[in-house]
């Protein structure tokens, strides 16, 4: 068994940016650990670089005792497509580039990978050449999502980006994946590999402190980004089947995002009754709206991609103990059946939809107290937090 060592985090997002890897390098910080990150400029979600942040080619930061290197970031990705390409291939190189020049110090590589596999370039090279042992934790499975983002398939793309995806997975030491759903596809590329089912915890605690009056007699609620991929349209299609007999039912939506003002011509147009639309709420009340409701919704397209991934928003849901709806394809619908912590539809059948809300309506205390129960074992086991980091210590430190 190695010795700990120091080791170097590896990912395109980190603090101030919003994303579970703060939530472990503190954690790491309080068992003191020694590591530093490399990372870009924060931008996201705007593609703005975040006030008080300098867009240099490098420079680096501190979050609490811990330096932060960071390379620069091409702003308005948002926007363009072509932008964020870029992006992802300037990371690969700026990344490389600080990590030959810092990399001898480090004899681990810890990569978050939430989006662009290509990030993992960096971590690769330092194994390569300083012999740094690598873990990386996926979040986003390639090559699904370049072609779900609209790229077209062809054997021009795909062969050298499977060779490529190949190339970083074999050259891991340890992979750690945050659905079961990718350990298929995975071991396609890398049969012989060990993958390590390793979820996202919620960041969310579940402290109600003030009482919230929702509309409805029974509160449906929806809550996170509003874009198209959220399949918002046919829930709401779905719920004016069932409110018709249910008139004291609501559709709570809770956020913001780029589908919203469609959403609403949507619900006015076809005249959807008892949809309430409260805007974006800050995180810190959000256990109050969660509270009053009855049924929390979580929602995506019939997407094969999809059916493969576990939303964080899943285990913030958890949390509250509240019956689960999962108008999903796939991993989420699989653990809500198979734990009976709510119901499932499909999210393309609109009537199959209206039906699942009916059944929870048709809950006695009793039923509602066993999954409540349920959600409780599910979310302080598998999806608990000190297990999960536990877990990654093991492979990252330890390994």
């Amino acid at each position: 068994m190695k010795k700990e060592g120091k080791t170097l985090i590896l990912c395109e997002v980190f603090y101030p940016e919003d994303f579970i890897i703060n939530d472990l390098a503190r954690q790491w910080q309080k068992e003191k650990k020694d590591f530093e990150v490399l990372t870009r400029t924060p931008s996201y979600p705007f593609g703005k670089v975040f006030d008080g942040y300098k867009n240099r080619v490098y420079h680096t930061t501190e979050l609490g005792s811990v330096k932060v290197h960071r390379v620069p970031v091409l702003q308005g990705y948002q926007k363009s497509m072509t932008i964020k390409i870029l992006n992802y291939f300037m990371f690969v190189f700026w990344s490389t580039l600080v990590a030959l020049f810092i990399g001898r110090k480090f004899n681990k590589v810890f990569i978050y990978q939430t989006g662009p596999l290509t990030l993992a370039t960096a971590g690769i090279i330092l194994k390569k050449i300083y012999k740094a042992d690598v873990t990386i934790w996926t979040q986003d499975l390639w090559p699904e999502t370049v072609f779900a983002c609209g790229v077209k398939k062809t054997k021009l793309i795909s062969v050298p980006l499977d060779n490529f995806v190949k190339w970083v997975y074999k050259n891991c030491d340890n992979i750690l994946i945050s659905c079961e759903g990718f350990a298929e596809r995975i071991h396609k590329f890398v049969p012989e590999k060990n993958l390590t089912f390793v979820p996202n915890w919620s960041l969310m605690k579940y402290e109600p402190k003030k009482e919230v009056e929702l509309p409805g007699e029974h509160n449906f609620t929806f809550a996170g980004n509003i874009g198209k991929v959220q399949n918002l349209d046919n829930i709401v299609r779905g719920f004016n089947y069932f409110v018709k007999e249910n008139p004291s039912s609501y559709l709570n939506i809770i956020g913001d995002g780029s589908y919203l003002n469609e959403l609403k011509e949507i619900v006015e147009q076809e005249k959807i009754p008892n949809v309430n639309f409260t805007g974006r709420i800050p995180l810190k009340d959000m256990s109050d709206y969660y509270k009053a409701s009855d049924v929390l919704i979580i929602s995506l397209v019939d997407v094969p991609l999809y059916e493969r991934m576990i939303p964080s928003k899943f285990q913030a849901y958890l949390t509250t103990a509240k019956p689960i709806y999962s108008i999903f394809k796939g991993e989420v619908s699989h653990i809500v059946d198979k734990y009976e912590i709510g119901y499932t539809a499909h999210p393309s059948d609109v009537e199959d939809i209206a039906q699942g809300f009916s059944k929870f309506k048709e809950l006695s205390e009793e039923e509602l107290s066993i999954i409540s129960e349920r959600s409780q074992y599910l979310s302080d086991s598998v999806f608990n937090r000190e297990r999960i980091i536990s877990n990654i210590n093991n492979n990252v430190w330890t390994n």
